[in-house]
């Protein structure tokens, strides 16, 4: 605060405003950083959680102990350590005690701590009892030799330590999420035995790249048996940079024609996944379900039983809607940020974290070793002054009892330090008898050893690594276990179309001279007796069901898509189709499409060209239409003609206004998306420009049909076997039908 303080003449101390806010703002920062949100990459641990475990073992909570009331553990935390509320102290116990939050819990809790469906319905601190974990071991074994630093409590009552000597890599083993100011973190959980396998990794190889930790940790390993789908490239990224996203998904199974889902996504509320689900039934955006049971119990903590309205009904296309639109499938944000051994926040790839922590871990076993060795040698020198005494007992015990001030006169008698003097002295008559030579002798012979086993140690960075690898295998030994959270490869969940998820009913399409369309159910009806406005005609129907599109093909070559099943009923005289639609103006409507998208069409201009199509080719989403009939000056679209799925036996049949007709096979069209085709009929340049001459129709027949030929009042039936005549090639002027069809009006398949 110095430094922006200002003096003025009267002496008195003034700051700006804007400069203490600026500070005030920026300690507080720091101060959610680093003491409130940020785990420490040593023991991956917020101070809260620290400060909980370390309270809990103050008050001898161990996993062998007996369970205490939880309110007296935050009653310690927040007196002495923590001095915050007591609900958020003891939300962050209850977290560290649910099996469900953390993938391995160091609180070992008794009664209500809360379920799956509702983490938050814990009982009352009052009411709960606890103690730690076996797992907390590996955080508070070494605390009391020499390991950590201390600090003062926020009091200045007493020291805690300023972080714990975890011998795991907990920072990964139970992840943490937290929002401080201007960062954030969410760290995922992962499995004991593939991060020590890769700490090991590392420790012997220093230069080891993500790619080849990446072999041992295959993934994070959340406490839950959903698959993780996110592919393993991304995976691998994500652990280069420190940032990513994790999605996981439902695990289900089919069960007597039902959908039983057994394992949900990490933190993710099996009523909230019903919820969901029913309130897509009930808004009718899932009429192929038909029930839902939720019949979790203590022996399936998991089992949602969703059950389809038919054995028709395709359950993986329905699971991949479900997945897409609920919570069985769910992202996760990764943000590997932690406060590294140097007190600093920072986002940290696979390799910085393992590196860093093997680095912290080098120095608390180092600590610990160099604290060993010290207790060790006082040991040993109070032991050689023990030993002084015992081959001198009589003396020594004259002298205690004969001299004010023995302890000076000890150590000027037999040469013996303060201590060695001291702890002579402080020795109690009733272990005089057990100073006993040899039982001194063999202690100094095996502190001898261990003193010098510790200094080969110390003096060996091999040793040392050696000793590190041992004690991370025996962790993993003792409190690894097997992966939960399988890694799998599947498709890119898609939810269901409003298409889709519509009753296919039979339809038919009917749009009148004037543009009016509208939808009857069934296709038995009788679109030319159905009401039209006066001035107006049935022009076009088309049959197909209300979960397929409507194409509408109108005179300049351009098709207009429309959803089937919102067209207005046919007991209505319909409504304008240019309401939905817009055309160019002048536009008439020439052809009228329904069916599926594989469905094909011939498309043809009263010019003598054209092209087969598929339907889903002319669906598009504008209201303006797709170009897809290019036309040459004053030709007209026609009536488009449905193709059979196979050219095999299949014949295009043109006829023009001139009673030429022309018998050609299918397969010398070709199927295009777009375009204006190719030749069907040939017609003079001259005759077509003054529209002399034009195509009347153009139909697709096969070999057990017959053509239809209309010319006024008269009509024409020719079999298959007598079209013979007018077979040519596809572009060829055709031949002339008989007399009295020499003006044709209109031709039809039968």
């Amino acid at each position: 605060m110095t430094d922006i303080l200002e003096i003025d003449q009267d002496g008195i101390e003034q700051v700006s405003l804007q400069k203490y806010t600026e500070k005030a703002y920026l300690d507080y920062s720091m101060y959610v950083i680093l003491d409130r949100a940020l785990p420490n990459i040593g023991d991956g641990l917020k101070p809260v959680q620290r400060r909980i475990v370390y309270a809990m073992s103050e008050l001898g909570l161990k996993a062998t102990a007996k369970f205490k009331k939880s309110a007296r553990t935050v009653g310690d935390v927040i007196g002495k350590f923590h001095p915050h509320g007591d609900s958020a102290a003891y939300e962050a116990m209850v977290l560290m005690a649910q099996s469900f939050s953390y993938r391995y819990p160091l609180v070992d809790g008794q009664g209500n701590w809360g379920s799956p469906d509702d983490p938050k319905s814990f009982a009352a601190m009052r009411y709960t009892e606890s103690r730690l974990t076996a797992y907390a071991e590996v955080l508070l074994g070494e605390l009391g030799q020499g390991t950590v630093d201390w600090v003062p409590n926020f009091d200045g009552t007493m020291d805690e330590p300023s972080v714990l000597p975890a011998q795991v890599p907990n920072v990964l083993l139970n992840g943490t999420t937290g929002i401080a100011v201007g960062m954030a973190t969410d760290i995922p959980p992962h499995n004991l035995r593939e991060v020590v396998s890769a700490a090991i990794h590392l420790l012997q190889h220093p230069r080891a790249t993500v790619a080849e930790l990446c072999e041992h940790v295959q993934g994070p390993d959340f406490p839950t048996e959903a698959e993780i789908i996110t592919p393993r490239e991304d995976i691998h990224a994500l652990y280069e940079s420190g940032r990513g996203g994790l999605r996981m998904r439902a695990v289900w199974e089919r069960e007597d024609g039902d959908i039983v889902v057994s394992a949900l996504p990490y933190q993710v509320s099996g009523s909230r996944v019903l919820e969901q689900i029913a309130q897509q039934m009930q808004a009718k955006k899932l009429p192929m379900v038909a029930d839902l049971r939720d019949e979790s119990d203590h022996e399936h903590p998991t089992r949602l039983v969703i059950v389809p309205r038919s054995n028709r009904v395709d359950l993986d296309a329905l699971m991949s809607h479900l997945f897409a639109t609920t919570d069985l499938e769910k992202t996760y944000r990764v943000n590997l940020n932690m406060i590294g051994i140097d007190g600093r926040p920072a986002v940290k790839s696979l390799d910085g974290i393992l590196r860093e922590w093997l680095q912290f871990r080098t120095t608390t076993v180092r600590r610990r070793l160099e604290y060993r060795l010290d207790r060790v040698e006082r040991r040993l020198h109070i032991l050689e002054g023990y030993l002084i005494a015992y081959l001198n007992i009589d003396e020594v015990i004259h002298i205690i009892r004969t001299e004010d001030k023995p302890k000076p006169a000890l150590m000027a008698r037999f040469g013996l330090s303060d201590t060695q003097a001291e702890a002579i002295l402080e020795l109690k008559l009733r272990n005089l008898a057990k100073l006993e030579e040899m039982k001194i002798r063999g202690e100094q012979d095996e502190l001898a050893k261990e003193r010098e086993q510790l200094q080969l140690t110390l003096g060996s960075e091999a040793r040392l690594k050696t000793l590190i690898r041992k004690e991370l295998e025996a962790a993993a030994e003792q409190y690894g276990d097997a992966r939960r959270s399988p890694l799998a490869q599947r498709d890119e969940a898609k939810a269901f179309s409003e298409v889709e998820l519509m009753s296919a009913d039979p339809i038919t399409v009917v749009l009148s001279d004037k543009g009016w369309i509208r939808a009857a159910k069934g296709h038995e009806i009788d679109a030319t007796s159905l009401s039209y406005k006066s001035g107006d005609s049935f022009k076009l129907e088309a049959k197909g069901r209300s979960n397929q599109a409507t194409v509408i093909l109108d005179s300049t070559g351009r098709a207009y898509t429309l959803p089937s099943h919102n067209l207005p009923s046919a007991r209505g005289q319909g409504e304008p189709v240019t309401g939905r639609i817009s055309p160019p103006s002048g536009a008439t409507f020439e052809g009228l499409l329904l069916g599926d998208t594989d469905q094909r069409y011939l498309l043809a201009s009263d010019a003598g060209y054209g092209f087969v199509a598929q339907l889903g080719d002319l669906h598009g989403k504008n209201r303006a239409g797709k170009a897809v009939l290019n036309l040459s000056a004053g030709s007209r679209v026609m009536q488009p003609a449905p193709v059979p799925a196979s050219n095999e036996g299949a014949w295009v049949a043109a006829v023009s206004n001139e009673g030429r007709l022309l018998v050609f096979p299918l397969e010398d069209l070709p199927q295009l998306a777009r375009g204006k085709g190719n030749k069907i009929i040939g017609i003079p340049g001259a005759r077509a420009k003054a529209r002399e001459e034009f195509v009347v129709s153009v139909q697709v027949l096969a070999e057990d049909q017959s053509l239809v030929i209309l010319a006024g009042k008269r009509h024409l039936t020719l079999k298959f076997s007598e079209l013979e005549h007018y077979r040519g090639e596809r572009g060829r002027r055709g031949n002339k039908l008989p007399r009295g069809f020499q003006k044709v009006d209109a031709m039809r398949v039968e």
